[in-house]
């Protein structure tokens, strides 16, 4: 199971906002501290706004951070809401559905959904504040602080 760049990037930024609660962050922060493109940043942001992730605040002053609570957003929501499909073959695809010769009799798919399926009840367990434990935030805070 590999999750997009954007999914990642969006628990990345997720976990920068659980940790610094404190203020609002700015996408250039985003950028300049994980060494990702700003323009690829916003419009993971924009998408953490869209699915209720993140609160943004334009102008001066401006900035993200979280709607809610660290501990009321779902690791698995997250990464249902943002990878959009979990299409792991061809089979999967419902466009594609009749396409391949042993789709009748193949319990591929069988498999690979329910290994799909235990992969999301896994994240399904986590909330972003279990990703954000005091003694590494505390180390990550650090770490902030030294890039700037």
């Amino acid at each position: 199971m590999q999750l997009t760049a954007h999914t990642d990037y969006a628990l990345r930024v997720l976990i920068y906002l659980a940790i610094n609660t404190e203020k609002r962050v700015t996408i250039t922060e985003l950028a300049d501290f994980f060494g990702i493109s700003r323009n690829h940043l916003v419009k993971v942001v924009h998408k953490l706004g869209v699915k209720g992730f993140v609160l943004t605040v334009r102008g001066k002053g401006g900035g993200i951070c979280l709607s809610r609570p660290a501990r009321e957003i779902s690791v698995g929501n997250v990464v249902r809401e943002v990878e959009g499909h979990f299409q792991m073959a061809e089979c999967f695809n419902p466009k594609k559905q009749g396409s391949c010769a042993l789709e009748k009799g193949c319990g591929l798919i069988g498999l690979l959904g329910g290994a799909v399926e235990q992969f999301l009840q896994t994240l399904d367990k986590a909330v972003l504040s279990d990703l954000v434990s005091q003694p590494s935030a505390q180390q990550f805070v650090s770490l902030t602080k030294l890039e700037r």
